[in-house]
């Protein structure tokens, strides 16, 4: 069994921080790479910020030079540090990461989501 929790959502003022977590646990051998999508209602689900085992980022535009998103390898832990809020980035916030498991397979495992909600 393999779980992502994610933690650190809430509401904020716009222009405001929150930094999300998302840990990992269970039946893992390591983690390939990790990320943060989000999905506002009425919306599909997007890509907020990627991240491999080794560092490399990716972030969507509309974050760009907002958020910075980072990992803990030995802790299995993902962040997403998110500055200069606006009431746009208002979404739950998912976290999901490729694993491979201590039984060998590879799979891609989600967390529960964490809201989060700008105010303006």
């Amino acid at each position: 069994q393999v779980q992502l929790v994610e933690s650190g959502g809430g509401l904020v003022q716009a222009g405001g921080s929150l930094r999300l977590s998302c840990a990992a646990s269970g039946s893992i051998s390591s983690i390939n790479a990790m990320a943060w999508y989000r999905q506002a209602p009425g919306k599909q689900r997007e890509l907020v910020a990627g991240i491999t085992r080794g560092g490399s980022t990716n972030y969507a535009d509309s974050v760009k030079g907002r958020f910075t998103i980072s990992r803990d390898n030995a802790k299995n832990t993902v962040y997403l540090q998110m500055n200069s809020l606006k009431p746009e980035d208002t979404a739950v916030y998912y976290c999901n990461a490729e694993i491979i498991t201590t039984w060998g397979t590879i799979l891609l495992y989600w967390g529960q989501g964490t809201q989060v909600t700008v105010s303006s």
